[in-house]
């Protein structure tokens, strides 16, 4: 009696996280594994993480190549019980398919797979493509409603077995799929198979449905760039497509629902930061650690926030449409970080709680984890206010975009000698720009600018200021 493999499902990886893309398998098909062993590299809107079977045994299959986008709850690893008997080629591979036809499937046979419930799936035949419609449209490549009768994958399993090359798989298995190529005058022949052995998988098929038509152009017309593809609107070459994906993906999301859902405003001050670097200075001279700029302006924004809590809130959609304002009894003062791997926004949790130089220590952790790509959804995507320091790419300003769900991002600008008027004399003085962003929804421009003049006056006057807080 052979022992069914058990797969192992894309787990939830927090914050709301519904896909992943695989980065990288750390196991192959025949690897014996152990419970709790990384499997798998797979890269969030948030974070890179590695991912651990929960099942211990013999990789049987592996649902799914790098690079690919996988679900939350779709099928990642089967495995194998130790001790089981190995599975033929075909029947391991009939197997799939018979998996993919499941509640919840849905990676090999890409485009049937169906949402996962708890009971069966209820499927009607699809109407079969009136002629000519061959190659037309992607919607019915991709219906879900397509069936075979028990009779037919029956006997598409008997003509495989008899007519199949010992140890090596056929080029096709699965009856869905035969039937979409012939329902859409695919020849499977001239079909390349990217699945284990030459495998035509769903998706081989279906790219073959939706390319489109190549139009031959007239010899008398100059291609620019020959041997490149020509962009029909600028009549440039194209140097390159780069997916939108990962983090990219996230924060291209993010920052297109920031700017259709929120009415924000922006208000800004030059602030005199002569008195904080010498602060700051006056520490390192005196040996003793000396917190980063940023550091010290953390500080100032956590007690701004606690004067103008409103600024610390989020709004909530309630299912009957209205809303209400979310406030919080801490702060998770997040902090815009550059990467390899784009911008991130690691948050300090209870920021309120920690001194200058309990900031700067996690503001630097927070730095390192974030570049090695080792930062935890957690860390990632539970911030409550965001702040900027822009300064560091030499700018003195910018109209940020608030990072939804927050309602307010605090932007600081490059620290520069400036002329600035001290006393009714003109001098020279550390100067800098803050930026504020402000969801216009949680609060007006007094109680904005009551908080921006806060930090600026933090800034001007930091001793007093870090006394009294």
């Amino acid at each position: 009696m052979m022992t069914e493999a058990k797969v192992f499902l894309l787990p939830d990886l927090g914050e709301g996280l519904t896909e992943a893309e695989l980065v990288n398998w750390l196991v192959s098909v025949g690897d014996e594994i152990r419970v709790d062993q990384p499997i798998a590299e797979v890269e969030t809107a948030k974070s890179m993480v590695e991912v651990p079977s929960p099942y211990a045994g013999t990789v049987t299959e592996l649902h799914g190549e790098p690079g690919q986008t996988l679900d939350v709850g779709k099928p990642l690893i089967s495995v194998a019980p130790a001790g089981a008997p190995a599975v033929e080629p075909v029947q391991a591979a009939a197997n799939t398919y018979r998996e993919e036809e499941k509640a919840g499937s849905g990676n090999v046979l890409i485009g049937y797979g169906t949402p996962a419930g708890n009971g069966a799936v209820r499927r009607s035949r699809a109407p079969k493509s009136t002629a000519g419609s061959g190659r037309a449209g992607v919607s019915s490549v991709a219906s879900p409603e397509s069936s075979v009768s028990d009779a037919e994958k029956a006997a598409d399993d008997l003509l495989l077995l008899r007519t199949r090359v010992p140890g090596k798989l056929g080029a096709v298995i699965s009856p869905l799929v035969r039937r979409m190529a012939r329902d859409h005058g695919v020849d499977l022949g001239e079909v390349h198979g990217s699945g284990d052995s030459g495998l035509i998988l769903r998706r081989d098929v279906e790219a073959v449905i939706t390319k489109p038509a190549v139009i031959e152009e007239p010899i008398t017309r100059a291609i620019p760039n020959q041997g490149t593809t020509a962009d029909a609107r600028t009549g440039l070459g194209i140097a390159s497509r780069t997916p939108v994906r990962g983090v990219r993906k996230a924060v291209a999301a993010n920052m297109s629902r920031s700017r259709s859902e929120i009415p924000e405003a922006t208000v800004w001050v030059d602030v005199d930061a002569t008195a904080l670097v010498e602060l700051r200075a006056g520490f390192k001279k005196g040996g003793a650690h000396a917190p980063g700029l940023l550091a010290f302006i953390a500080r100032f924004v956590t007690a701004g926030l606690k004067k103008y809590p409103e600024l610390n809130t989020r709004i909530e959609t309630a299912p009957d449409g209205s809303q209400e304002i979310v406030a919080f009894e801490g702060i998770n003062l997040g902090f815009a970080a550059q990467t390899d791997r784009g911008l991130m926004v690691p948050s300090i949790r209870a920021a309120e709680k920690l001194s200058a130089r309990e900031l700067d220590s996690e503001i630097r952790r927070l730095i390192d984890v974030v570049r090695e790509g080792k930062a935890t959804p957690g860390e990632l995507g539970s911030g409550t206010f965001t702040l900027n320091n822009y300064g560091v790419f030499g700018v003195d300003g910018s109209a940020a975009i608030i990072n939804h769900p927050e309602v307010a991002i605090l932007g600081v600008g490059r620290i520069i000698d400036k002329p600035w008027v001290l006393d009714g004399e003109l001098a020279v003085r550390k100067v800098t720009e803050l930026t504020l962003t402000f969801d216009h929804r949680v609060c007006d421009g007094g109680t904005a600018a009551g908080f921006l003049r806060f930090v600026a006056d933090a800034i001007e006057n930091p001793g007093t200021v870090l006394a009294e807080i």
